[in-house]
């Protein structure tokens, strides 16, 4: 019987935590420097509890998930509130709970830090991600607009 295990992520994850992470940042077409990626695992140690923090799906013994959230301050409520910003589980397991239960995870982090609210943004074209999110969270009317840089 498969087992599977949500934990935070350790110092000794980096190889396995940027496979999965490239991976998700391939879904996207997006491929960052080596530079964000050593920063960004070392924010994901960090003890700050304004970094992010990072937790790992774990399916006997391999690493199948990641995610990636971050409390931050809201005008609209005392409590901080919760940012899900990066989930990514292997296309090999997903049906599988492992997207579930990192999501279920974050809740649970948000729920002991008393934070009122999760949430995350994806992309229209993310059908499979979205079918999870439909079940686990409600869908808004809010749109995302970026600054245009030049």
């Amino acid at each position: 019987m498969e087992t599977l295990e949500i934990r935070p992520l350790m110092a000794s994850d980096e190889n396995e935590w940027r496979r999965l992470w490239r991976l998700y940042l391939e879904y996207y077409q997006t491929t960052l420097p080596d530079e964000i990626f050593a920063t960004t695992f070392a924010r994901l140690l960090s003890d700050d509890g304004q970094e992010y923090a990072g937790l790992l799906a774990i399916r006997d013994g391999k690493p199948v998930g990641l995610t990636h959230y971050l409390f931050h301050r809201s005008c609209w409520s005392i409590e901080d509130v919760c940012y899900l910003q990066d989930l990514y589980v292997d296309e090999a397991v997903r049906g599988t709970g492992a997207g579930r239960a990192l999501i279920e995870a974050v809740y649970s982090a948000a729920d002991a830090a008393g934070s009122p609210s999760v949430y995350w943004h994806t992309q229209h074209f993310n059908y499979s991600g979205r079918r999870l999110y439909d079940r686990v969270a409600h869908l808004t009317p809010f749109l995302r607009y970026d600054r245009d840089k030049e």
